[in-house]
């Protein structure tokens, strides 16, 4: 039986009895069903996993007891920094969950000239927060203890100048396909909205050092592109291997 795997913001340590937020506290008891004596997995971001048991289950809260700390990882030694544009609807929760479960380090949410979501205060601010919940929950799926970080949305032009990377690539029909090389350790990758980069942008771009990168001959959608591009750079250069 796969045991159940959550996220706390609490620092966690060896051998330690607390209790769970309210959200987690909630999904174990009212969806999972989980008492006293079941176990699982704990892990706070900041490297290996915890075995825990259930000591104590009430309506508000669930009491845990951690175990000794473990210290695994199953990070990719390719850290990659998605830079993409905001799309519309669910394009943009299903990008940083598929992402995240591909090994992503860090995603920034970019607006270009034709991205057509318009985010502001407290609903930018909002949206962050949903997103950085959404890899939370993606790593607690697939194994990962680190979730990537989910920054603050912010223009292109920020993203060019201030995002540091062995390798840049740049996606748009134009480019020719993936150059083999040293294999690096740090890449940023930056996707264009529904509609694309313009030419300005990605002109900007490859000023900026990104190479431009091509997918093959069929144009893949907003949602679809990154996730493509990210595995094949985790195949290359990661560690997304075929046994």
């Amino acid at each position: 039986m796969r045991i159940t795997r959550i996220h706390t913001s609490q620092p966690l340590c060896n051998n330690t009895v607390f209790a769970l937020e309210p959200e987690s506290s909630r999904h174990l008891a009212r969806v999972l069903r989980l008492g006293v004596g079941d176990a699982l997995t704990l892990f706070d971001g900041h490297g290996g996993e915890y075995p825990s048991e259930i000591t104590a289950v009430d309506k508000k809260q669930v009491q845990v007891r951690t175990g000794a700390h473990l210290p695994l990882e199953s990070e990719s030694p390719l850290a990659i920094h998605l830079g993409i544009a905001i799309s519309r609807g669910e394009r943009m929760d299903w990008i940083v969950q598929k992402s995240t479960e591909l090994g992503i380090s860090a995603l920034t949410p970019l607006v270009t000239e034709h991205t057509g979501v318009k985010l502001s205060g407290d609903r930018a601010a909002k949206k962050v927060q949903h997103w950085q919940q959404i890899a939370i929950s993606a790593c607690e799926q697939c194994g990962r203890n680190r979730p990537p970080s989910v920054h603050p949305q912010q223009p292109l032009a920020n993203w060019l100048a201030n995002t540091v990377a062995e390798k840049k690539f740049v996606l748009h029909l134009r480019a020719q396909g993936l150059k083999v090389g040293q294999a690096p350790t740090s890449i940023a990758l930056l996707i264009g909205p529904e509609g694309g980069l313009s030419e300005r942008e990605i002109n900007a771009a490859e000023e900026a050092g990104y190479d431009a990168l091509r997918l093959g001959p069929r144009m893949l959608r907003t949602e679809t592109a990154p996730l493509t591009a990210i595995a094949i750079l985790q195949s290359r250069w990661g560690d997304i291997k075929l046994d």
